[in-house]
């Protein structure tokens, strides 16, 4: 993965990426990682990708659908909603804290 976030490590975290990225429906490989540098400027390369798709795969988080015009589209299943929805509620809480820690700097 290449972008602005290349140094913070686990912040641009390509399972949470691509999560997001099917929170609002199917797609595709190439429309998820087009998706993702939209919405966080991450440049995320194929090899990243399809490792980080499989292992969602792998632990139940998505699904793949038919294939559709040579594309494989994935969804989120509903376990991979579930931990989306936990790791948004740990990184309010992350949010939080730094901002009251900032505040009082």
């Amino acid at each position: 993965m290449h972008g602005k976030f290349d140094d913070l490590g686990r912040f641009a975290d390509p399972s949470l990426l691509i999560l997001t990225s099917l929170a609002d429906g199917p797609k595709h490989g190439y429309a998820i990682m087009t998706d993702i540098a939209a919405f966080s400027g991450v440049g995320m390369e194929p090899g990243t990708l399809y490792g980080a798709l499989s292992r969602l795969e792998r632990r139940g988080w998505i699904r793949p659908l038919a294939v559709g015009e040579r594309r494989r589209p994935y969804e989120i299943t509903a376990a991979g909603q579930e931990v989306l929805a936990e790791q948004l509620r740990s990184m309010q809480q992350v949010v939080r804290v730094a901002r009251q820690r900032t505040a009082t700097a």
